[in-house]
């Protein structure tokens, strides 16, 4: 997995910060409250303020993990300004700054709680917040499972893509999306396959 996409989707950094040392519980609520008012209230200086919010905490969080705010920005760019330049069309230049700082704001913030909080509990505030589902025969261990290789198949298939993407450039081939998608599908699969084996052989799934 490329360090890149650790840090585009939020890679665990250690710390010692009071943003580290926050509950999980307050970290969900801040986001929450940030998502909140960047959709109720679509006026400049909620959007901005809220942008403004998530690299205090970000910088609060330590320099390791201020240097990561960027991330989205050096990958995504191209999506943040094709939206300002649809909106400010669609609306007012106004509103397009409006929306695209409040979304990143958003985006920023719950980026924070997977850079400060370990992958073991986040999965264990999420099997403690699936808990009712007990009442209805389900199981929350499977839920946050399920959630956790949601997590670690993402950036798996994102480097997968790169990595076909290099491997034809590096060959003259042209970067079509077509003639890569079979390699990366079946890079899929077998990712797909090892980690049906992992669970397997650790008795939490049985083979088909």
């Amino acid at each position: 997995m490329s360090a890149s996409h650790q840090m585009l989707l939020g890679h665990y950094l250690s710390g010692n910060s009071v943003v580290h040392r926050t509950p999980l519980a307050l970290k969900y609520l801040i986001v929450l409250l940030v998502g909140a008012a960047v959709l109720l209230w679509r006026i400049p200086a909620v959007g901005l303020g809220a942008l403004a919010l998530s690299v205090g905490l970000f910088a609060l969080a330590g320099p390791r993990v201020l240097r990561a705010w960027a991330a989205p920005l050096r990958h995504l760019w191209w999506v943040f300004v094709i939206l300002g330049i649809y909106q400010s069309i669609l609306n007012t230049p106004l509103f397009a700054v409006t929306l695209v700082s409040g979304m990143l704001a958003a985006v920023q913030c719950g980026r924070l709680v997977l850079l400060t909080t370990t992958q073991a509990a986040l999965l264990d505030g999420l099997e403690r917040a699936a808990s009712p589902v007990r009442l209805v025969g389900g199981n929350p261990a499977t839920i946050a499972l399920a959630v956790a290789l949601m997590l670690r198949s993402i950036p798996a298939i994102a480097t997968s893509v790169q990595e076909v993407s290099d491997a034809a450039k590096a060959r003259g081939i042209q970067r079509n999306p077509a003639t890569l998608a079979a390699p990366v599908v079946i890079n899929t699969v077998a990712y797909a396959q090892r980690t049906s084996d992992a669970l397997a052989a650790r008795g939490i799934m049985e083979r088909s």
